[in-house]
């Protein structure tokens, strides 16, 4: 029987079952790297929401505290605005009414929105356009403003868009293969108390079910973190006075004896 030939490019350090601390997961997955290029490391969080309900669909932006993405091409839009108001303004374009009417002509050349209440009815119209493609703008991604010059310095900084998906999963980049370890940690840690801070009232127990580290087609390694401290502190205050109610003797109830008399024959 010939023997059978092991890809060694495929072989792990780690067996994919096990949960590891922060830190030796975020080195695992820089060591598993699979390609020859500088990848990504990215974090995958599951949680324990129902998505078909709106109340439980998480959705907006952050800063994490190392910005490990790409920079943006920006479009600004705004009543009385023109291309010569970019470069003042630090972004790639700029304009009025006149640039929607490209961009409902098939012209996008731009990476983020950022616009004023003012423009969204126009903008409105172009759903087919810039919804599909994810460049809608909306207030929860903190790119429709009324001070737009904040609203740009921010998006410079690194704000990062988050959503849930319909299966209550939230994916994030949080390094590169050649980024420090610890500024990944912080990351990780940054965003893990951030979605704690969001968990929705009407979700109970566990909150955050699983957080798994991969780099790039790089395998997916689980992080051990404590559920317990997932659950915010009012829910147990409600659960511990559930419990002493339950614990309670109950009042005896007293029921009127119900006696049948047998009808008299004639």
């Amino acid at each position: 029987m010939p023997a059978v030939k092991t890809n060694k490019k495929n072989q792990l350090n780690f067996n994919k079952l096990d949960f590891f601390p922060l830190n030796e997961a975020v080195k695992l997955a820089k060591e598993n790297s699979k390609t020859k290029f500088t990848s990504s490391v990215d974090v995958a969080v599951k949680l324990n929401l129902d998505t078909s309900k709106s109340d439980q669909q998480l959705r907006g932006t952050l800063q994490l505290p190392h910005f490990f993405g790409k920079q943006k091409r920006i479009l600004v839009l705004d009543k009385g605005l023109t291309q010569k108001d970019a470069k003042e303004l630090g972004v790639e374009h700029a304009g009025d009414s006149e640039v929607i009417a490209e961009i409902a002509r098939g012209w996008i050349d731009f990476d983020l929105i950022i616009t004023t209440p003012k423009m969204m009815p126009e903008l409105s119209k172009l759903g087919k356009i810039l919804g599909t493609r994810g460049l809608m703008p909306n207030p929860k991604n903190g790119n429709v403003t009324t001070d737009i010059k904040k609203t740009i310095a921010e998006f410079k900084k690194g704000v990062t868009s988050y959503r849930t998906d319909s299966y209550g999963n939230i994916h994030m980049l949080v390094g590169k293969t050649n980024s420090d370890d610890q500024k990944i940690i912080e990351n990780v840690e940054f965003l893990l108390d951030f979605i704690k801070s969001k968990k929705p009232a009407a979700v109970k127990g566990i909150y955050i079910e699983k957080v798994t580290l991969s780099s790039t087609m790089g395998p997916g390694v689980k992080v051990l973190i404590n559920k317990t401290t997932t659950s915010s502190k009012k829910s147990k205050v409600k659960e511990d006075l559930s419990d002493k109610k339950e614990n309670k003797t109950e009042k005896p109830i007293y029921r009127k004896q119900i006696v049948k008399y047998a009808r008299k024959q004639k």
